[in-house]
């Protein structure tokens, strides 16, 4: 990893224009590394943009620390970029990318920064650590291998990410470097209880009101001892509610003593359904779920996106539990 580092702090020293990625529907992890690699360009006065296929939520785009985002495709055509770096990203698909990138001229390097299990390894250089917590916590190792100064605006960035991906240390990802890095950064800036309150403490009441609606709706199957639940389009339009609105239902039913798993379901407004998959225990590997439904993440949390309704999504994914019950 340190050589790995090492070349891309290179070809970032050596690059004309860079174009940094996050996921699509970036979370605080994706736009809080992306935010702390621009702070980074911009100190060294390196002409960058950021792109992203997808609308960045109001919640996170209108922070003070985090950047802006172009979701113009255009981008792709009016600029040439002899570098991307594509952050928390397990494959270029994921990223929203694959087409665009087809078409970069044969010079052009992608850069890999990402920590999932799953990733696909798709750039010139992988900078992939799945023992991090997040991608910023890749990051931050990125930044402190190559003597990089990390400023107010990179640590209270790359704290973003820790917090939103860790559940503000409460999930299975919270290690005891992590921590480390994590008091660093409030050394260098970062206000914790600022970012906490951002993060953790912004749910208003109907948001609450949809999460009573997927909690009412908790079910476990007993064959494949999986508690799940599900979230509608019709839930959302009820409660005047967004998809992100959801976020952390499937960490917090890691409370429940129950099942070896748990399992949320969401329709989408482009009529897939996307799967969080969760779990506590040792002996269950829900990436390999994940990956075999077309998605990926870490042993203990990961996600997909899959094709069809809600019960044909549940029949998919029971297949694919029952397919890894030999090695999870």
């Amino acid at each position: 990893m340190h050589r790995i580092a090492k070349q891309i702090h290179n070809e970032i020293l050596k690059a004309k224009k860079i174009l940094l990625v996050p996921h699509q529907k970036p979370d605080g992890d994706a736009m809080g590394s992306v935010s702390a690699f621009s702070h980074f360009l911009r100190n060294i006065g390196k002409p960058h943009d950021a792109f992203c296929l997808t609308p960045i939520t109001p919640r996170l785009a209108n922070l003070p620390h985090l950047i802006k985002i172009s979701t113009d495709q255009n981008i792709w055509n009016t600029a040439e970029y002899d570098v991307v770096v594509v952050l928390d990203s397990g494959d270029l698909n994921y990223a929203g990318i694959e087409s665009f990138a087809k078409n970069l001229p044969p010079r052009a390097v992608i850069i890999n920064i990402d920590h999932h299990i799953s990733n696909k390894k798709f750039g010139r250089h992988n900078l992939v650590i799945p023992t991090a917590s997040s991608t910023a916590e890749v990051l931050h190792f990125f930044f402190r291998h190559n003597n990089i100064e990390i400023t107010k605006n990179i640590a209270i960035s790359l704290l973003t990410g820790l917090i939103t991906d860790t559940e503000n240390f409460s999930n299975p990802g919270t290690t005891e470097h992590s921590l480390k890095v994590a008091s660093e950064l409030i050394r260098q800036g970062a206000n914790f209880n600022l970012i906490k309150n951002w993060f953790l403490r912004d749910k208003p009441v109907e948001s609450l009101k949809l999460w009573g609606a997927a909690l009412s709706r908790l079910t476990k199957n007993e064959d494949l001892n999986i508690v799940y639940t599900f979230i509608t389009l019709e839930d959302l339009k009820t409660h005047n509610a967004s998809e992100t609105e959801s976020e952390g239902i499937a960490n917090f039913l890691n409370n429940i003593n129950e099942g070896r798993a748990s399992l949320v379901l969401k329709e989408t407004w482009e009529g897939k359904i996307k799967g969080s998959l969760r779990t506590t225990r040792d002996d269950f590997d829900v990436s390999l779920v994940a990956s075999t439904l077309g998605g990926g993440g870490h042993k203990k949390a990961a996600g997909f996106l899959i094709s069809g309704g809600i019960d044909e999504a549940l029949a998919k994914i029971w297949v694919a539990i029952e397919k890894n019950n030999e090695t999870v």
